[in-house]
């Protein structure tokens, strides 16, 4: 059997889509709420879909004038490691995306940026959260003071682009913002994809 490419699916994705029956919540967090919802799935039967509801974050790609990418090692207690990441952080309850990723930067390395380009919104864990990241770039960085919240603790450092991707080859960097925002920003110094330019900071 020959496989099917994507101009061989139906253009609209309906015949795929799960309708919610009914719901409870299981669990309230300080900003994670887990919910069982029973659905109905495209062939009339029911199941059970359990998932996390989050707020959504952003992520920023930091970049210094000599090129190197601003980034964070951090403790994950989850995956119980010090992980390699760039400065990402929690939305407030109806904040603007790009402002708390001006706030996180300044808030975690003590860089401000006087360019901001908006890069793309990905959703890292989709079978089982409501998660999204929008990722955004900040040029014309200068260095100023962190002011991290009382819990937290992580190590700033700036490395070229060749060396994060180095390191995401050889599986020392496992984040998956930190990934794709490594690869974008190799495609877009070579001239491939652009982002969305915004404002100054």
């Amino acid at each position: 059997m020959t496989e099917k490419s994507l101009l061989d699916l139906p253009l609209a994705a309906g015949h795929l889509h799960e309708e919610r029956i009914s719901g409870e919540d299981i669990y309230s967090g300080i900003f994670l709420n887990m919910k069982r919802d029973l659905v109905s799935l495209p062939d009339g039967k029911e199941a059970i879909r359990e998932y996390l509801t989050h707020p959504g974050a952003v992520a920023i790609v930091a970049i210094l004038d000599d090129g190197r990418v601003i980034l964070e090692r951090q403790y994950r207690y989850p995956v119980g490691m010090a992980c390699i990441e760039i400065p990402a952080g929690k939305l407030d309850s109806g904040e603007d995306p790009l402002i708390c990723a001006q706030r996180e930067l300044k808030e975690e390395t003590g860089y401000a940026a006087s360019r901001w380009s908006f890069i793309r919104r990905i959703h890292p864990v989709i079978a089982y959260s409501t998660e999204f990241i929008d990722i955004y770039l900040a040029e014309g960085v200068v260095a100023g003071k962190s002011h991290l919240d009382e819990e937290e603790f992580l190590d700033v450092f700036a490395a070229p682009l060749e060396d994060l991707i180095r390191w995401v080859e050889e599986g020392s960097v496992t984040d998956v913002k930190t990934i794709i925002s490594a690869y974008w920003l190799d495609r877009y110094r070579r001239g491939l994809i652009q982002p969305i330019k915004l404002s100054s900071g």
